[in-house]
């Protein structure tokens, strides 16, 4: 089975940072692309920032040159540098991982249960 684990999340002032890390297991979950994405109260869950195996990222435009994804392939991990956080940054963030199963090659998509990120003073 698995499992995407996220941590990282909290209460930040504005202009502060925060990073947020998510590892999936699973030793046959072969995964492409990882992300974030984010919900806020009222609001439909939207892409955060993007980044598959061959390192291509996507940024929501909001979030461009504030946020910085990485990922670490061998512990299957992504993470998540946020600066500059504006209030509007407030929602709760999801962890995902899509990718295939090693052996039956069937498309796999998971998402973790998800942090919150409040940004206030």
């Amino acid at each position: 089975q698995v499992q995407l684990v996220e941590s990282g999340g909290g209460l930040v002032q504005p202009g502060g940072s925060l990073r947020l890390s998510c590892a999936a297991s699973g030793s046959s979950f072969i995964i492409n692309t990882m992300g974030w994405y984010r919900q806020a109260p009222g609001k439909e869950r939207e892409l955060v920032a993007t980044m598959t195996t061959g390192g291509s990222t996507d940024y929501e435009e909001s979030v461009k040159g504030r946020f910085t994804i990485s990922r670490d392939y061998t512990k299957k991990a992504v993470y998540l540098q946020m600066n500059s956080l504006k209030p509007e940054d407030t929602a709760v963030y999801y962890c995902n991982a899509d990718g295939r199963d090693r052996d039956t090659y069937n498309r796999l998509n998971y998402w973790g249960q998800g942090t919150q990120v409040t940004v206030s003073s």
